[in-house]
């Protein structure tokens, strides 16, 4: 395998060809093929964008994994972008030379008609981020922790409210109006007047207590009712067929069901599962190895992608984390995508930063030879 300039990292073989099979694409009218056929999304009616990602994340999970992290251009360790708004910049970036391939948003706030989010960000500057990645050829994924309809407590206020929410309770119609103020938002996500195609992962680690619609709060019938209204107000009523939608339960424990929440294939259009390594990384091997696997036997089975929504060790402390704990578990995985938590404060980092203990390992990571960066994927053209 030849190798990158000289620093002796491995230069990704597969680049070239990724770039020739979009030019291939990009001429030809039809988007499917023998090996990539028309698949079932939840929108009958999908934007040409949602159809193009689609296949651009088929084709990324079968020759390597895109790597994202949450507010990864919005803030890092001792930066704010607001309060530098002429440079774009990402502490993944200041490491390795680019930025990660999936940008995750949070629009947790929107439903109160907030100028910023729960974690601070403006929601002004949120959306020319979300433009800035997509034109550069990035992934959007946006998750949801919203507030608490009943006793507006935020998302960890475990009030039980999902019954509230759906038809006839007492909370119907102004739940309603928090997800029109939220469709109103991922409308003015466009560019070049076309919408923004984006992954939207609402409601979860469903199978967790910690969230007012997880397990204990609600029942998982009524989880299903509010996961299928919330997709029928989107797609029908406010228009969005911009939209894929991922269900990422957490890590399961031996007793749980993977699919005990699942709101039905019309209704889900991507798989994923979100687990943590809490300084056990033997138990975080095992985890993700076993989740992973029994997520791709679910997703090949119903025809659907499947990506690691959430992961991270906080404050990434163990030595060499990215290329000896959690690259030999993903890479061979056949997931879409790998996202980080956010890079909040040096308590609360998922990321390396400079002058990090694992700066280098970082680095390695970036170079290995299923990782995909931002650099790896603008070419696409999805």
């Amino acid at each position: 395998m030849r190798k990158l300039k000289p620093n002796n990292f491995y230069i990704k073989p597969w680049i070239g060809w990724f770039f020739l099979m979009a030019a291939i694409s990009s001429s030809c009218k039809s988007l499917y093929n023998t090996e990539y056929p028309k698949p079932d999304l939840v929108d009958t009616k999908p934007a040409r964008s949602i159809q193009k990602l689609h296949k651009a994340l088929f084709y990324v999970s079968k020759e390597g994994f895109a790597v994202g992290q949450q507010d990864a251009t919005s803030y890092g360790i001792g930066w704010k972008h607001w309060e530098n708004p002429d440079r774009i910049r990402s502490d993944a970036n200041e490491i390795t030379g680019d930025f990660t391939a999936v940008s995750g948003f949070d629009l947790g706030d929107i439903e109160h008609n907030a100028e910023h989010n729960l974690d601070g960000v403006p929601f002004n500057i949120m959306r020319e981020l979300i433009i800035d990645a997509y034109k550069k050829g990035g992934i959007i994924t946006i998750s949801w922790h919203t507030d608490n309809p009943v006793s507006d407590g935020d998302s960890w206020d475990k009030t039980p409210a999902v019954a509230e929410i759906l038809a006839g309770g007492k909370t119907t119609e102004k739940f309603e109006l928090w997800v029109e103020r939220l469709a109103g938002f991922i409308k003015t996500l466009r560019y070049r007047g076309r919408p923004i195609p984006i992954i939207f992962r609402p409601y979860h680690e469903m199978n967790g207590s910690w969230f007012w619609w997880g397990e204990t709060n609600c029942s998982t019938s009524d989880y299903i009712k509010l996961w299928r209204k919330t997709v029928v107000l989107l797609r029908d009523k406010y228009k969005l067929h911009n939209i894929l939608y991922a269900y990422s339960p957490n890590k399961l424990a031996p007793s749980d069901d993977y699919l005990k929440y699942y709101p039905g294939d019309d209704y889900v259009d991507i798989l994923g599962v979100d687990i943590y390594d809490f300084n056990n990384a033997e138990d975080y091997k095992t985890a993700v190895a076993k989740d992973l696997a029994l997520v791709k036997s679910i997703a090949e089975e119903k025809n659907k992608l499947f990506a690691f929504t959430e992961t991270g060790l906080e404050k990434v402390q163990t030595p060499d984390w990215f290329t000896s704990v959690l690259y030999p578990v993903v890479e061979n995985s056949g997931i879409a995508w790998v996202l980080f938590w956010r890079n909040s404060k040096k308590s609360h980092h998922y990321l390396p930063y400079k002058g990090h203990m694992n700066e280098t390992d970082f680095k390695r990571f970036e170079a290995m030879p299923k990782t995909m960066f931002l650099k790896d994927i603008s070419k696409l053209n999805y």
